[in-house]
């Protein structure tokens, strides 16, 4: 590792600087190598005192290659902005991480991606859904992102990779801590079969503080984000907030009302989140092609009239009747049609007799 990249992975270690003020400090210096050389005092107007201090000191001791080596012997690959293999979403974002750790491999193919969240405390609903929705995405050739804390985010990584698809489990600590430590084997796999990425750097103990700013990445590296399950005050519902802020998707998995564990699903449904029942509902709002876990597209067939029923659809919900009157067929033949296309992923009923293109 050496020019601009060295500087960049160096000033990201330096205490105080998070991605805001590094991306400020750029801005102003031109580069991250200036930025390094350059005098305390003319930090002076975009560092507080105390962390052109820490800086100051922090340079002057900073010795790369004993840090480069302890990555090299935990197979580490260090991705910085200026890196193609930078993932193009996050990238995107108002303040992505400068630099990246990752224990695996991104792929292109991982811009497909479906962020699923949601409560630590989740129940057995919860969890068997996470699960069918993390298989179900994998199936449809999505990459399944998330925190791989307990309950939702692990159910999640374990649906997607029993289906074989590839997973990006999002640390809140450096890739030296396994948390929480019950998913020692499973982080494996993930890293194995997919990655398992982090901006903060070995050593980094998983302190609450820092999860907030992790669920940036989560919802960064996703097209959407679908919560599954979560309390009123889930920490799931700041992985929301900064989805709608990066311009993301937002889908919701309607619960329980009497659970405590639905509170926070069910009023992002109040608040205008997509209701979703499965994947095909997330790859329909997205618009983008469906396709199976190997990367080819899935074909359904149709026949001639339940061709003629989907044609009648736009980007609307139709009433039974509606639906009759286009295509000028029996009610009882339109019934068995829209059954069929319910069964094979084409449509959903709505209460109240009505119907969406799912597919």
């Amino acid at each position: 590792m050496d020019g601009e990249r060295l500087y960049w992975w160096a000033l990201s270690l330096a205490p105080g600087i998070g991605a805001r003020r590094f991306f400020k400090l750029l801005e102003e210096f031109g580069s991250a190598q200036n930025v390094w050389a350059c005098k305390p005092a003319d930090l002076g107007p975009f560092l507080p005192a105390r962390v052109r201090e820490e800086f100051a000191a922090f340079r002057a001791s900073f010795d790369p290659e004993p840090r480069l080596k302890a990555l090299r012997e935990r197979g580490i690959t260090l991705l910085t902005l200026l890196d193609a293999e930078y993932p193009e979403n996050l990238r995107d974002i108002a303040d992505p991480p400068p630099v990246l750790y990752v224990l695996g491999k991104l792929e292109p193919r991982d811009s497909r991606s479906i962020a699923v969240v949601g409560s630590r405390r989740a129940t057995p609903y919860g969890r068997t859904t996470a699960e069918r929705f993390g298989r179900e995405l994998a199936e449809l050739g999505f990459t399944v992102v998330s925190g791989m804390a307990r309950g939702i985010d692990t159910c999640a990584h374990r649906g997607c990779l029993a289906a074989g698809g590839r997973t990006i489990a999002v640390l809140g600590c450096g890739l030296d801590y396994v948390y929480p430590p019950e998913n020692r084997k499973l982080m494996a796999r993930i890293a194995r079969e997919g990655a398992v990425i982090t901006e903060f750097p070995l050593g980094t103990p998983p302190e609450a503080g820092h999860f907030p700013t992790r669920n940036r990445i989560i919802s960064g590296l996703s097209l959407g984000v679908v919560v599954v399950e979560a309390a009123a005050t889930s920490g799931s519902l700041i992985t929301v907030d900064w989805a709608l802020e990066q311009g993301r998707e937002v889908f919701a998995v309607s619960g329980n009302i009497n659970s405590p564990y639905s509170r926070g699903t069910n009023f992002l449904i109040s608040q205008g989140a997509r209701l979703v029942q499965g994947a095909r509902d997330i790859a329909a709002e997205l618009r983008v092609p469906v396709e199976k876990a190997g990367g080819q597209k899935e074909t359904i067939a149709l026949s001639r009239e339940e061709k003629r029923v989907l044609a009648v659809f736009r980007d609307r919900h139709l009433h039974i009747d509606e639906i009759i009157r286009a295509t000028r067929l029996a009610p009882q033949q339109v019934i068995s049609i829209l059954l069929m296309l319910e069964l094979k992923g084409c449509v959903q009923q709505l209460p109240g007799k009505l119907f969406v293109r799912t597919g």
